[in-house]
Formats: structure tokens, C-alpha cells, sequence
């Protein structure tokens, strides 16, 4: 099945949408296909405020109408106690609003940016999902990550080389407790340090320390840039741990 195929049949739709490439490549998808298209970002502390702002600004280019859903996942103890199933409890909790409120806009189906080079068995959250019915017509039609970026670059998608984007949550370790200082702290310098013109990388919390790890792009950046960057992770934490080329 294609795109064009799977919104030929299905006319009405409910985009979950994440600010990240995939599921703002479904919504282009959905628009072109001539799907009437509604969309719905759940804005919670987990998120920074820039995945709002290109989920957005991908909505407003494309004239679909976004709703923006508070959930206040801190004050879920499910979410908080940061166990092997927060994710679960934090999808469920976004979903079971987003479900509300496309059903209360009369969508006949809610679609998710799930793809095929998505591995759902590693992921608690994708069983939330499952129970509000939601439909992944990426993963559906078979596209990979690279075909989707590919797509939404030959479309004019500006964040399409945008890196795969994980929750504020999952910097923490698991089973340690989340609470609202700790988020603040990664979430203001992942922010900094994006302003630096690092693009790749994540700022984890462990016990004692924090851990940077960084892209190979961004391990040049660094070097470029050490003692700016270090002096910014030091507003923020007291011992740091850079991880050099850690990610791909």
C-alpha cells in the first residue's frame, strides 16, 4: 500500500503530531492526498518549547488547524517513579486526550509517525497506541526513516535532516525519580548548547554527574568549541562526563 492510497480510503484523519520529521512528513502526506487533516500536539514538561515551534510552524505552512493538549505528565506518580513502563503511562496519558479531543473534531482515524525502521518491541509506549486504536501509515506502507527523510527533503520539508528527537525523561536515569528541577536543568543546557550549533547530542543525568554525548559532527564542534561549551555545563551541573562520537 502507498500513501496515496491509505488516504484515498481513509479522508477524515487525526495526526498525533511530534515536531519531529516523520509525523510532520505524514501530515504533508495527508494534506497533498487531499485528506482533511486536523492535527494534535500534546505539550508536556517532557517536551522542549522548540518541538512545539516546528510543529507549528509545519501545521501553519500547511493550513491544518493544530490543537496544542496540556498534560501535566508530573503529576502522573506512574510517570514520575520513572519505572521500565513510564513511557507507557506517559503515551497512554497523551493519547487518551489527543483521542478526546479528535473525537470532539469528528475524525474518523488518529494517525501516529510510527515507521517501518521503528522497532515497536523495545518501545512500552507503542502498546498505548494499540489501545486508542491509532493507525501508522508510514509503518503501513512499508517506509523506512531514510525513505521518509529522503521524501520530506524532496518536498521541501525544512526539518527533514531534523535528528530523531527522544523526551526530556529519558535523560534521567530509569528508576530514578523525575521531578521538574531535574528536567529543568537538561532542558536549559541542551538549549544552550543548541545555540552553540550542536544538533546531535544528549545531556544525561546520573547519580553524581552528567553525561554529554555527542554526535561525530558534534564531537568536532566541541573540539572547536571546548571551552565555551564546558563553561556552559558548568551552569548547570557540577560534574561532567563528555562522551566523544557516543552517538551515530
Amino acid at each position: 500500500m502507498t500513501l496515496a492510497q491509505f488516504f484515498s480510503e481513509h479522508k477524515n484523519v487525526g495526526i498525533a503530531l511530534s515536531g519531529g520529521v516523520d509525523s510532520i512528513y505524514l501530515m504533508y502526506s495527508a494534506v497533498s492526498c487531499g485528506a482533511d487533516v486536523r492535527a494534535y500536539f500534546a505539550k508536556t514538561e517532557f517536551q522542549p518549547e522548540s518541538e512545539l515551534c516546528d510543529a507549528a510552524e509545519a501545521a501553519e505552512r500547511l493550513s491544518v488547524p493544530l490543537r496544542v493538549i496540556e498534560f501535566s505528565v508530573l503529576e502522573d506518580e506512574n510517570i514520575v517513579k520513572n519505572g521500565e513502563d513510564r513511557c507507557y503511562f506517559c503515551k497512554r496519558g497523551m493519547m487518551d486526550r489527543i483521542a478526546a479531543a479528535a473525537n470532539e473534531d469528528g475524525c474518523e482515524i488518529i494517525c501516529d509517525g510510527t515507521n517501518a525502521s521503528d522497532d515497536v518491541s523495545e518501545r512500552p509506549g507503542f502498546r498505548a497506541l494499540g489501545e486508542f486504536s491509532v493507525v501508522s501509515p508510514l509503518r503501513i506502507c512499508g517506509m523506512t526513516k531514510e525513505e521518509i527523510r529522503n521524501s520530506a527533503r524532496d518536498a521541501g520539508i525544512r526539518v527533514w535532516d531534523k535528528p530523531s528527537y527522544s523526551c526530556l525523561a529519558t535523560r534521567i536515569k530509569q528508576g530514578e525519580k523525575i521531578t521538574q528541577e531535574k528536567i529543568a536543568r537538561v532542558n536549559e543546557a541542551e538549549k544552550e548548547l543548541f545555540s552553540l550549533g550542536f544538533s546531535n547530542f544528549r545531556v544525561r543525568l546520573g547519580t553524581d554527574e552528567a553525561k554529554l554525548e555527542l554526535s561525530k559532527k558534534d564531537t568536532q564542534l566541541y573540539r572547536q568549541n571546548q571551552k565555551e561549551t564546558e563553561k556552559v555545563l558548568k551552569k548547570h551541573f557540577n560534574c561532567v562526563i563528555v562522551e566523544l562520537e557516543a552517538r551515530e
